[in-house]
């Protein structure tokens, strides 16, 4: 893991940093962690730890700190289903121990983006031991949080040292090792769209970084299928790629390399379960199934071709007014602020739509050949899922088909990122997609 740190000068023109100094993975290796502490000097860690992730490695990090002497402070969540939001965060700062020198984060997702943030605002250095390999943030420098009722990635930090012991990660509930590779499967979609995005805007785009994401994943899929068997191979395979792909977004300074149109989705679906309660699962869970729809998508655009005359026909007809009164009762308060969003982002700019739709029609076939390059069959992707057990049914996750189709209607004003639902506005065919959700 080590190859893919420090700063690298890159053909692409940009010299690729990040500022993780070390990453460990393998069996055993927790017991580092006296390692670490004494090279930034720390005298009194702080852990940070829920309920189940103390249970799970926070105690033997309290125990091997007490063997070597180390004095420690700790605070551990009480909630079994700590929501990562402005109280939580808040939480964590009025509980943290200021004579402490150095934060311990012990858990995965939501732990890891608090204990960045933690790290940043008292200016700590910070160790994550992961306690399972269910997502990508691991290497970030952001944390996504829930913001106002919308899901945002803020700034904050990297992780200065990770430790993935696989002794502890193959013992992660099943659920999380299958969040895990459905975090890593949206990789399919972030790379064609990163490519076809630089193809169509301009956007920067990096084959280096692209081609760690693909490696990765490639060894995730080869290895799926002893992921549920816990097999060390596999975990330590989903675990390694996940870190990847967080070095990968600070390499490319963007979400870009490991997040698509079907991190979209899952944004959706997590605000509208803040707004109205709805029914949500693990994020790579909810990653792996819109990655699935996403794919089945991008095989019925393969089938079209760029109709000037459709297109600039939907564009004339798109009601910007209707449609922020269809965003504000599907979303509720994040609908606001989305709206508010493309009062800066102009997206629906009807006078830049036609040099936009030259270009996608001038490189129709270059798009083509993009999309056949990165993204597997859908039959062939499904068959992955079904071998670990995550459902291709929208509906198992309380997604009927009149919310996939606004779901899908709604990524396209998540962030400013040139995604599916983007390109299906610019041809003019959302509305026909749609149907195929």
């Amino acid at each position: 893991m080590e190859n893919y740190l420090g700063s690298k000068a890159c053909t692409c023109g940009r010299e690729h940093d990040i500022a993780i100094d070390d990453v460990v993975v393998g069996k055993g290796v927790l017991a580092r962690l006296p390692e670490f502490a004494a090279k930034y000097g720390a005298k009194k860690p702080f852990i940070l730890a829920d309920c189940n992730t103390f249970k799970a490695a926070g105690e033997q990090v309290a125990a091997i700190l007490d063997r070597h002497g180390i004095a420690h402070g700790q605070y551990v969540f009480p909630s079994e289903h700590l929501e990562p939001d402005e109280q939580a965060v808040g939480s964590a700062v009025m509980h943290f121990d200021t004579s402490c020198d150095l934060i311990i984060g012990v858990g995965s997702g939501v732990i890891n983006d608090i204990g960045k943030i933690l790290s940043s605002v008292t200016g700590r250095k910070y160790i994550i031991v992961g306690t399972a390999p269910s997502m990508d943030g691991y290497a970030s420098a952001t944390s996504s949080m829930s913001m106002d009722g919308l899901k945002v990635s803020l700034p904050s930090r990297c992780a200065d040292v990770i430790i993935g012991d696989i002794d502890i990660l193959k013992n992660a509930p099943e659920h999380m090792l299958k969040a895990g590779l459905g975090d890593m499967l949206a990789k399919y979609v972030s790379i064609a769209e990163w490519r076809i995005a630089h193809l169509i805007t301009g956007e920067y785009y990096c084959e280096r970084v692209a081609q760690l994401i693909r490696a990765a994943l490639k060894k995730c899929v080869d290895n799926a299928d002893g992921l549920l068997k816990r097999d060390e191979a596999a975990v330590q395979a989903v675990f390694e790629g996940l870190v990847i792909g967080g070095v990968a977004m600070a390499y490319a300074g963007v979400s870009r390399p490991a997040s698509g149109v079907e991190h979209y989705f899952s944004h959706v679906w997590d605000m509208r379960g803040l707004e109205f309660g709805t029914r949500v699962d693990l994020h790579g869970i909810q990653c792996a199934m819109a990655t699935q729809k996403a794919v089945e998508l991008y095989e019925a655009v393969k089938q079209m071709k760029p109709d000037k005359e459709k297109a600039f026909a939907a564009v004339a007809a798109f009601d910007l007014e209707e449609w922020n009164t269809e965003l504000r009762t599907f979303l509720g308060n994040s609908g606001e602020t989305m709206i508010a969003q493309e009062q800066k982002e102009r997206k629906y700019d009807k006078s830049t739509h036609p040099a936009r739709f030259e270009i996608i029609a001038n490189n129709w076939q270059t798009i083509l050949a993009i999309l056949n390059e990165e993204l597997p069959a859908a039959e062939k992707l499904g068959n992955v899922m079904d071998a670990i057990g995550i459902s291709r049914d929208l509906n198992d996750l309380g997604v009927d088909r009149e919310c996939a189709r606004m779901t899908f209607k709604a990524t396209k004003d998540i962030r400013d990122k040139y995604v599916l639902s983007r390109l299906a506005w610019d041809l003019g065919v959302l509305d026909e997609l749609c149907e195929r959700l």
